[in-house]
Formats: structure tokens, C-alpha cells, sequence
């Protein structure tokens, strides 16, 4: 009887292990898989943090330029348009850079967008 015992044991052993194999494997690939994914979504994240932060960077760049050439104009074309790099600047320096959980960060960056394509417009 116990032959027969060991027999059948051995023999589930066999049928058994492409199931346990299966399962080691899976757990290896998820693991190294959920390694890997976080490593590309880290650059990917900063590569994509670098980019706005260049853009971020030239908008403010533009602004404190033309601020700088308005400040010895005082008529009251040149005011407004002063007043409003005011704001544009304000605006970039508002911006969240060191948050990128905040929830408006594709809003703000659409206004500040929106609002240096109106700046630049005006100076054409």
C-alpha cells in the first residue's frame, strides 16, 4: 500500500508542477515587471517635469525681458501693457513647480500658455 501511496504522491508531484512552475513564474515576471514600471514611469516623469519646467522657464524669461524694456516707457499703452507681464509673472510664480500632485497643474499651465500666446501676439 505504501508503494502504491508514494507511487500516486510522486506521480502528483509531476502533474503538479507545471501548475507550481506556472505560478513562480508569474509571480517573478509581476515583480519584475512592477520593478521596471516604476523605473520608466520615474524618467518618464522627470523627463516630461524637465520639459515644462524649460517651457515654465522660457515664458518667464520673455516676460522679464519686455518688463525690463517697458520700464522707462510711461504712457498709458505701454502701462497696460506692463500690468500685464505683471500678471503673466505672478502667474509663472504661482505655479507649483515642486508639487505634482496639485490638481490644477494642466490648468494653470493652459492659462500661463494661453496667456503668454496673447503677450506675444500683442508684440508682433
Amino acid at each position: 500500500m505504501e508503494a502504491a501511496a508514494a507511487g500516486r504522491d510522486m506521480f502528483e508531484e509531476i502533474v503538479m508542477a507545471e501548475e507550481r512552475f506556472h505560478g513562480e513564474g508569474y509571480q517573478e515576471g509581476y515583480a519584475d515587471g512592477s520593478h521596471v514600471g516604476v523605473v520608466e514611469g520615474r524618467r518618464y516623469g522627470s523627463l516630461l517635469g524637465a520639459k515644462i519646467g524649460s517651457e515654465i522657464g522660457f515664458y518667464l524669461g520673455f516676460a522679464l525681458t519686455w518688463q525690463c524694456l517697458f520700464q522707462k516707457c510711461t504712457d498709458e499703452k505701454n502701462n497696460k501693457k506692463r500690468r500685464a507681464l505683471d500678471y503673466l509673472i505672478r502667474m509663472i510664480q504661482k505655479f507649483p513647480y515642486e508639487d505634482p500632485t496639485y490638481d490644477k497643474l494642466q490648468e494653470d499651465l493652459e492659462k500661463i500658455r494661453g496667456k503668454f500666446k496673447q503677450e506675444t501676439e500683442e508684440r508682433v
